[in-house]
């Protein structure tokens, strides 16, 4: 009798360790993401607790209870712990960062850059618009589209509203290449983005007073030496921020082989231009470049051939205009 008690026993201590085993997760109440680049998971709402687990940011959790701004949550691995609600991503925003980054995947890089401080990335241009995730200092950026957004008046300041003045400020697109090698995509603040112009760019650039917006490597030439030589088409404003047009300048800096430097062999100054640029390669390494051009009413697409150092607009017939050379 004692031998079959004790084995009784031992099957309801197996059973029970196989029930929680394999039965202990309990029906979520709702799914949630981590909002933080590392969230850590704590034991108890209290004051006095202790930390159980880390999740890193996009990790699936499941809500189990909910106390004021608390929420419990399990990890992946079962373990169970409490974070802010501020620090969880519900499944819908979750879904609409996914959709950006899928925007992002199939649009053309337009200029490259890093983060210059702490800055946060949005759902949407705007101050006002949910923030995905926070970006440290100097974390390296891919920028594909711009918007003009109005300042929230709360931030704007007293003059500027009692003037009635509608402050605009830029914003972009951008994809953040992260330390874990990860990537995020959302929209930031363009004052908080230091574009990685390549030498000699921004000297010409600033000569002409020109706050460059994007450039593109259109082909390359060859120096004395034999080493490659890219040649760019740089678009900028002569503002610094908030333009109605993403760009209403063009030059086209071209590596001159007698002279050994770059020069201007090309420049537009009446367009309003709109990102994004699309650069084709032509037949006997030619090149076309083309943009939407909002200077009418009527928004039209414009589209330019490079042939060696000449740059020409091509009308839609395929009938070029004449060059405008920049004289040497």
């Amino acid at each position: 009798m004692r031998k079959v008690l004790v084995g009784f026993l031992l099957v309801l201590v197996i059973s029970g360790i196989a029930y929680l085993r394999f039965h202990h997760a309990r029906p979520p109440l709702a799914v949630a993401y981590a909002g933080s680049r590392q969230l850590v998971l704590w034991s108890t709402t209290a004051q006095i607790r202790e930390p159980v687990a880390k999740v890193n940011f996009g990790d699936r959790l499941d809500v189990l209870n909910r106390f004021d701004d608390q929420v419990q949550v399990r990890t992946a691995a079962g373990v169970t712990g409490w974070a802010s609600g501020r620090d969880l991503l519900s499944p819908e925003f979750w879904q609409r960062t996914k959709d950006l980054e899928a925007k992002a995947a199939v649009l053309p890089i337009e200029a490259r850059g890093h983060t210059r401080v702490l800055s946060n990335l949005h759902l949407e241009p705007g101050r006002d618009s949910p923030r995905i995730r926070q970006l440290d200092k100097d974390v390296p950026l891919e920028l594909f589209e711009r918007e003009a957004v109005e300042v929230p008046a709360a931030a704007e300041g007293a003059a500027s509203a009692d003037r009635g003045e509608a402050k605009r400020e830029d914003w972009w697109h951008v994809r953040a290449h992260l330390a874990d090698q990860s990537l995020s995509t959302g929209w930031m603040l363009g004052r908080f983005i230091e574009l990685d112009v390549p030498s000699p760019l921004p000297d010409y650039a600033s000569s002409a007073g020109i706050h460059i917006t994007a450039w593109f490597v259109l082909n390359q030439a060859t120096d004395a030496s034999g080493k490659p030589k890219p040649q760019y088409l740089v678009v900028g404003n002569r503002g610094s921020e908030a333009e109605a047009c993403d760009f209403t300048l063009m030059r086209v800096f071209t590596w001159s082989i007698k002279r050994q430097r770059y020069e201007t062999a090309f420049l537009e100054s009446d367009v309003c231009g709109k990102l994004p640029v699309l650069l084709t390669q032509a037949a006997g390494g030619d090149v076309r470049f083309a943009f939407e051009d909002r200077s009418n009413a009527t928004a039209e697409n414009r589209v330019y051939l490079m042939r060696q150092t000449i740059v020409r607009r091509v009308k839609q017939s395929g009938a070029a205009r004449s060059a405008r050379k920049h004289p040497r």
